[in-house]
C-alpha cells in the first residue's frame, strides 16, 4: 500500500531533501553489527528528545538510534501541531498522583512550552513555531461553564496560566460559533515534522548514531540486549523502547494498556487575506469542549488545518493502518468545517491525512520497565496531547537509564499503566457504542436539543479523551 504521509511530512520531506522520493537515496539503514551503550528503538518526539538530553547530560555515552522509516514519519510528524499542557487535566493528575505531584506536572507541562521554543533558538530549528497561546472554547450552550471548575482549582492553588476571554473571542479565535472561552499563553502552534526533522539534525550534531528505515524484527533479553535488524544487530547495555502505539506489534503485554484511535486532518491551500480578516490569530491553537475535540490553527504559509479526533477504533490495535493514510472521514471534517468558518468560503480542501493515538485509560502517558528486565525501559500512552509532553517524556526516560534518583524518576507518571481495556472483541465493540452515545449527545447539544439519558452516560465512559477535565455536567 503506498503512503500518504500527512501535509507537515511531505512539506517537511520537501523542503530537506527537494522532493518526497530523493530520501530513499538519503536515509542510512543498519548494514551491520554495533555496540553500544544505549539503544533507542524509535525516531519520533520521545526517541529523538530522549537521545538528545542523554548526550547533553553524559556527552560519552555512545547512544544509538533505529527508526523503521524516516525520523517523524510516524505521529511526530502526522499530528495538529498544537502545543497545549496538563495544566486542563489537574483534577486527573490530583487523583491518581496527588495534590503536590499534580501542581508540578502542571507547570512543568508549562515550562516545556518555553524549552522548546527556546531549544528551537539555540539549534536554529525552523520548526514555524509560535508561542501564541491556546484558546479553550465552547461552541454551545451545554459546554458554557466546563472549563471554569477546572481554572477555579488552578487559581486555588496558584498555578492558573488561563484568562477568561471577553466579547472578542470570536475574533480571536477566528469563528463566531465561539461563545465562552479561556486564552493561556504558556501554548501555541509547530510544524510538527519540521520539528521532529530538527530534533533528528540536533541529535545527530551531539554524536547520536542515528538509522533510519531499519525496522526492529525481535529483542532478545540479556545483558547485553540484542536487537536484531534486517542488516545487522544492536548490542546494547541498555534499551528504550520508544515506539508509540508500535509497542503493540512486539509487546502482548500492552495489546490492553491503549487504544488505537484516529484523529483525521484537513488543510485549505493558502488564503493568507481571508484568515488575515476572518481567520484566529497567527500561530493560536484553538480547541473547543467537545470529549472528541475539534482542533484548528493557521500555517506559516496562510492555510488553515482542522483536525478532529476519536473516529476511527483500531479493532485489535491494528496500528499501521491508522498511519499515513487519507481520511475516511471527510464528510464529517467538511461539515465542522463550513460550521466554523463561513465566512473562508471554502468548498474544497488541498489535502487530508489520517493520524493515529495512543489512548491510555488514564488520557496520560506512562513509562517503567518490560516486566522482569531492569535494563529495558519504555514509555506510550501520550493521548494524542505529546507534541510538548514528549519532552517531558525525554526527561523521565533519559534519567531512568542513566539511573538519575530526581523528580521524573519518582513520578507517578513511572508506575507503568495504571488501568487497562477490556479485552476484543469487547473493547471495540464498546468503543463504537461510546463513540456514537457521543456523537449523537454532542450533535444535540450543537442543535439545542436534550440529550438521551443513555447517551450522556455512556459518554462518561468518554471523558479522559477530552483535552479538559469536565467537573461538573
Amino acid at each position: 500500500m503506498t503512503k500518504h504521509y500527512s501535509y507537515w511530512f511531505k512539506q517537511a520531506l520537501e523542503q530537506e531533501f527537494g522532493n518526497i522520493n530523493a530520501w530513499l537515496d538519503s536515509a542510512k539503514p543498519l548494514q551491520k553489527d554495533v555496540n553500544c551503550d544505549i539503544a533507542i528503538v524509535g525516531g519520533g518526539y520521545t526517541g529523538l528528545w530522549t537521545a538528545i538530553l542523554i548526550k547533553q547530560q553524559q556527552p560519552e555515552k555512545h547512544v544509538v538510534v533505529i527508526e523503521k522509516g524516516l525520523c517523524g514519519s510516524g505521529a511526530s510528524g502526522a499530528n495538529g501541531g498544537c502545543m497545549l499542557t496538563w495544566s486542563t487535566k489537574y483534577p486527573t493528575l490530583k487523583k491518581l498522583y496527588g495534590k503536590e505531584q499534580a501542581k508540578w506536572l502542571v507547570k512543568e507541562s508549562e515550562k516545556v512550552i518555553y524549552e522548546i521554543e527556546a531549544f528551537c533558538n539555540e539549534h536554529k530549528i525552523d520548526a514555524h513555531l509560535y508561542r501564541s497561546g491556546t484558546y479553550y472554547t465552547a461552541t454551545n450552550e451545554a459546554q458554557k461553564g466546563g472549563m471554569e471548575p477546572v481554572v477555579n482549582e488552578l487559581v486555588k492553588q496558584g498555578i492558573n496560566s488561563w484568562k477568561k476571554c471577553d466579547n472578542s473571542l470570536a475574533d480571536k479565535a477566528g469563528s463566531d460559533r465561539h461563545i465562552e472561552g479561556y486564552y493561556s499563553e504558556a501554548a501555541g502552534s509547530v510544524q510538527p515534522a519540521l520539528l521532529a526533522r530538527g530534533l533528528r539534525r540536533v541529535a545527530l550534531e551531539l554524536g547520536v548514531e542515528i538509522h533510519e528505515n531499519t525496522e526492529m524484527a525481535s529483542l532478545d533479553y540479556g545483558s547485553p540486549v540484542r536487537i536484531q535488524t534486517k542488516g545487522g544487530a544492536v548490542f546494547a547495555d541498555k534499551v528504550i523502547l520508544a515506539l508509540n502505539a508500535w509497542m503493540l506489534d512486539h509487546f502482548k503485554e500492552f495489546k490492553r494498556s491503549i487504544v488505537v484511535v484516529s484523529s483525521d486532518m484537513v488543510v485549505t491551500k493558502p488564503i493568507p487575506e481571508k484568515l488575515k480578516q476572518f481567520g484566529p490569530e497567527k500561530g493560536a491553537a484553538v480547541v473547543d469542549s467537545r470529549i472528541f475535540v475539534h482542533y484548528y490553527r493557521d500555517t506559516q504559509d496562510g492555510r488553515l488545518m482542522l483536525g478532529k479526533g476519536g473516529n476511527k477504533f483500531s479493532f485489535a490495535n491494528q496500528v499501521e493502518s491508522m498511519f499515513n493514510q487519507t481520511t475516511n472521514y471527510l464528510p464529517i471534517l467538511n461539515q465542522s468545517f463550513q460550521k466554523l468558518f463561513p465566512k473562508l468560503e471554502q468548498s474544497e480542501f488541498d489535502y487530508n491525512w489520517s493520524g493515529g493515538s495512543d489512548r491510555s485509560v488514564t488520557g496520560l502517558p506512562f513509562f517503567g520497565n518490560l516486566k522482569g528486565q531492569s535494563n529495558i525501559y519504555y514509555g506510550l500512552g501520550y493521548s494524542g496531547n505529546g507534541v510538548a509532553q514528549t519532552r517531558m517524556g525525554g526527561k523521565i526516560l533519559s534519567a531512568m537509564v542513566l539511573d538519575i534518583d530526581n523528580a521524573w524518576t519518582r513520578s507517578g507518571l513511572t508506575k507503568g499503566p495504571l488501568g487497562h481495556f477490556p479485552p476484543e472483541p469487547f473493547r471495540w465493540v464498546g468503543a463504537m457504542m461510546v463513540r456514537d452515545a457521543v456523537r449523537r449527545k454532542e450533535n444535540a447539544e450543537d442543535s439545542g436539543s436534550k440529550p438521551l439519558w443513555l447517551d450522556k452516560q455512556l459518554s462518561k465512559l468518554a471523558g479522559s479523551a477530552g483535552k479538559a477535565d469536565k467537573l461538573a455536567d
